[in-house]
């Protein structure tokens, strides 16, 4: 397999084939994120990742999953991402699930025949980075996608047969902002009721643009204690109807929390609450990372 600067993935995709189909990020502007700063966006070519798809069929008994790099393959037309799809369903028969990083924008920008077309080849899962459901947050860290965008990208993904894992990060607003943070987040998850919600907590390189905010003291980060009672605040305004798998155990938390909503919600705001008086169930920085 070739790969172009550094790969990521989500965590509960560790043991997949990870496909470069795209290299970097077509927006690449959000100033929390030190992803895809080491590339240019291009879109590979098409005998390439066939190529390396074709190297793993012959190096590997049993490929179950397959996700596709880089940072929203779903940029791609149909015309780009049906015969990967196809080579994959008639060279891997064995696989059971192609998935992909989606920025909501692609989503928006296909027609609805179109994302049913990728759902028929395989493509079914998405992973989707909204990282809050306040407009004044995205504006602030330059998402370029809106609170309506983002809900509205989720639910027509979800009405073609996507099942999306959407993505928050606790600590993005800072002690001025946590309180909106966390309740337009709950909220908007209540509005699009995803398949599954990741909660990471804000980690900072010192290279990237929201570093230069907390230098200055324009962006105050909030203490461990704060990150708990931000969470505990979002999870008592969440309201889904729907099974939600909820998950706060990404290397970056303090407090590894992991259930499914509504049925687990009350159980994990009391560990919540519980962390609030015993600091020492949170995770020390030391262990922290990304």
């Amino acid at each position: 397999m070739r790969y172009e600067g550094n790969i990521f993935r989500p965590p509960s995709e560790a043991y997949s084939l990870l496909v470069q189909v795209t290299v970097g990020c077509t927006h690449n502007k959000c100033t929390f994120c030190s992803m895809y700063k080491d590339k240019q966006f291009h879109i590979r070519k098409l005998e390439e990742v066939l190529e390396d798809l074709d190297w793993a069929r012959k190096h590997y008994r049993q490929v179950r999953r397959i996700f596709l790099c880089d940072g929203d393959a779903l940029a791609l037309k149909n015309t780009k991402l049906r015969p990967i799809l196809e080579y994959i369903r008639d060279n891997f028969p064995e696989c059971e699930r192609v998935t992909s990083y989606a920025r909501v924008s692609d989503i928006l920008h296909k027609s609805e025949e179109d994302l049913k077309e990728l759902w028929d080849l395989g493509l079914t899962m998405l992973y989707i980075g909204a990282e809050s459901g306040s407009d004044a947050v995205l504006t602030a860290i330059c998402k370029g996608e809106s609170r309506r965008e983002i809900i509205d990208g989720v639910r027509k993904a979800q009405d073609c047969g996507f099942m999306i894992s959407v993505t928050f990060i606790s600590g993005l607003a800072g002690k001025a902002g946590w309180e909106d943070h966390a309740v337009q987040t709950a909220t908007m998850i209540n509005e699009m009721e995803p398949d599954y919600v990741g909660l990471l907590t804000l980690m900072i390189d010192p290279e990237v643009p929201i570093a230069e905010e907390i230098r200055t003291g324009r962006l105050e980060l909030l203490s461990p204690e704060e990150v708990v009672a931000e969470t505990l605040l979002m999870l008592e305004n969440i309201d889904v109807k729907r099974p939600c798998v909820f998950r706060s155990n990404h290397a970056s938390n303090y407090l590894s929390l992991a259930g499914t909503l509504p049925g687990d919600r009350d159980r994990l705001i009391g560990i919540l609450r519980e962390a609030m008086e015993d600091q020492g169930m949170l995770k020390d920085e030391r262990f922290r990372a990304l």
